[in-house]
C-alpha cells in the first residue's frame, strides 16, 4: 500500500525541481494558451469572402439582378466583370478568383418565355473541400433567385418547403467545433511531453542514485511524479476553456465538474503514458521526440479533430480506436455544445477510465529502481 507520506514527499520534490526548470514551466503554462490561440484563428473551415468574376454576357435587368443576389448573399466577393469566358480562366489559374459565374446571352429571353435559363459556374477546384462548399452556395443563390421570379402575376414557390433547424452550432461556425477538440489534442501533447522529461531527467542528472537508495516503492514514485503535473494539466484544462469561451465566444452549456472529471481520467492516462516513455528511453531528447509522435499525430489527425472518422478508410477507422483523444474529443465536443454529461457519454467515460489504467500500469511496469 502506497504510503501518503512518502508519496507528497516525491511530489514536493519534483514541485522543487519544476520551479528550478524554466523549460519545464513555460512548457507547462504557456504553450497550452499559445497553442490553443494559433489553432483556433489558424484552423477555419469556414468559406467567407469567396473571390467571384461574373461574366455577364447578357447584360440585361434580370443579369444584374442575379449578380446583385451573389454580391448580398454574404459569401461572395465580386472582383471584376470580364468580358468573355476565357477571360476568367487566368484568374482561376493565377489564385484571383475561385468561382466565375458566367451569364450567356438570352438569359432574361428564356425566363421570360419560361424555358430553362442555363448559367455556367466555374470553380477553382484544386482544393475539392472548399469547391464542394462554393457550389453548394452558389446554387443556394442561384435558388432562391429562381423563387423570387414573379410569373403569371403570383410569386413561384416549389411546391416543398424545407424548413431547417440547426442545433448545437446555431451559426454553423467552424471555430466552436474546433477549439473544444483543440482542448482535447493540447491536452494529450502537453501531458506527454511534461512527464515524458521527469524520470530521463533523473538518469542524465545522476539523481536516480539517490533515488533508488529511498525505501520508496516504484508505485510512489511513480504517483509522486505525476500528481503535480496532474494539477498543472486540470489548471490548463480551465485556461484553455476559458480562453475558448471568453476570447473565441464558443458556448459552454455543459457540466464543468464532469468535464473536469474526464479530464482527470484523460491526464491520468496521457501523463502515465509520458511516464512510461520517459523510463524505457531514459534521454529527455528521445523521449520528447518520442513522446512528440506517439501524442500529436495520432490525436491531430485519428481523433476526429481535422478528419471525421466515418470517412476515414477501414484501417484507419479500426486503427482509431486505439487514440485515446478520439473519446476526449467526443466528451469535450458533447460537453461544450451540447450540454452532455454522464448519462450520455458513459462508455467514452469507461474508455477514458481503461486509458487512465493502463497508463499507471505502464509507468509502473516500466519504472526500475535498480542501477543495472
Amino acid at each position: 500500500m502506497p504510503s501518503i507520506r512518502r508519496l507528497l514527499a516525491i511530489s514536493r520534490k519534483e514541485v522543487i525541481q519544476l520551479r528550478r526548470d524554466t523549460r519545464s514551466l513555460v512548457l507547462a503554462f504557456l504553450l497550452p494558451v499559445v497553442l490553443l490561440v494559433l489553432f483556433a484563428y489558424g484552423i477555419s473551415w469556414d468559406v467567407n469572402d469567396i473571390r467571384t468574376v461574373v461574366v455577364d454576357q447578357d447584360r440585361t435587368a434580370a443579369s444584374r439582378a442575379l449578380t446583385d443576389r451573389f454580391r448580398a448573399a454574404g459569401y461572395f466577393s465580386i472582383r471584376g466583370q470580364p468580358a468573355a469566358a476565357a477571360d476568367a480562366i487566368p484568374l482561376i489559374d493565377r489564385g484571383r478568383a475561385q468561382l466565375a459565374l458566367v451569364i450567356p446571352r438570352g438569359f432574361a429571353a428564356d425566363l421570360a418565355a419560361g424555358r430553362p435559363a442555363p448559367l455556367q459556374a466555374i470553380v477553382d477546384g484544386s482544393d475539392a473541400n472548399t469547391a464542394t462548399m462554393v457550389l453548394g452556395y452558389a446554387q443556394g443563390v442561384v435558388r432562391a433567385f429562381t423563387a423570387s421570379l414573379a410569373g403569371g402575376g403570383r410569386r413561384l414557390a416549389p411546391p416543398v418547403r424545407l424548413e431547417s433547424r440547426v442545433w448545437y452550432n446555431e451559426e454553423l461556425v467552424s471555430r466552436n467545433m474546433i477549439v473544444p477538440g483543440l482542448v482535447a489534442v493540447i491536452m494529450m501533447i502537453i501531458a506527454a511531453m511534461l512527464t515524458s522529461l521527469t524520470i530521463a531527467r533523473e538518469w542524465e542528472r545522476g539523481t536516480m542514485e539517490q533515488l533508488a537508495s529511498t525505501p520508496v516503492h516504484r508505485t510512489e514514485v511513480v504517483l509522486g511524479k505525476l500528481l503535480p503535473y496532474l494539477v498543472i494539466g486540470l489548471g490548463d484544462v480551465l485556461v484553455t476553456t476559458a480562453l475558448g469561451v471568453w476570447l473565441f465566444g464558443v458556448p459552454f452549456r455543459g457540466q464543468l465538474a464532469w468535464l473536469m472529471g474526464a479530464s482527470t481520467l484523460f491526464l491520468t492516462g496521457a501523463l502515465g503514458l509520458g511516464l512510461f516513455i520517459s523510463a524505457a528511453t531514459k534521454s529527455q531528447l528521445l523521449a520528447t521526440q518520442l513522446a512528440m509522435v506517439v501524442t500529436f499525430l495520432p490525436a491531430f489527425l485519428l481523433s476526429g479533430f481535422m478528419y471525421a472518422i466515418d470517412v476515414m478508410p477501414r484501417g484507419l477507422r479500426i486503427a482509431t480506436l486505439l487514440v485515446p483523444a478520439r473519446y476526449f474529443v467526443v466528451v469535450t465536443r458533447g460537453v461544450f455544445l451540447k450540454g452532455n454529461g454522464p448519462g450520455v457519454l458513459w462508455v467514452q467515460g469507461l474508455l477514458m477510465l481503461a486509458f487512465a489504467a493502463i497508463g499507471l500500469l505502464l509507468a509502473t511496469r516500466s519504472f526500475r529502481k535498480e542501477i543495472a
